[in-house]
């Protein structure tokens, strides 16, 4: 399997400390310093989004939320409208 082409470039500034640091860390994991931000910054981007699509709730929301989803439909006059009038097709 190949990776895209890399063809885009993201500049920074950073403290000597900042680069010091990641320096160090790329290291330990044996990876150049730009592929140690690359995939440090894709995995907490990743977290970041994943965050907006996921909810987690506790036990008693989760069992609010099946009571909800199992417990019978509210009427709702202008779906039903919608629903049983024609439609441009017709």
């Amino acid at each position: 399997m190949s990776s895209p082409a890399r063809t885009e470039k993201l500049e920074m500034r950073l403290s000597p400390e900042a680069k010091r640091l990641l320096r160090e860390a790329a290291e330990l994991r044996h990876k150049s310093m730009s592929e140690f931000v690359l995939d440090s910054a894709l995995a907490e981007a990743e977290a970041t989004l994943l965050d907006r699509r996921i909810i987690q709730l506790n036990d008693a929301d989760w069992t609010a939320f099946l009571a909800a989803l199992d417990g019978p439909s509210r009427r709702d006059d202008r779906l039903e409208q919608l629903l049983t009038s024609p439609s441009v097709f017709d």
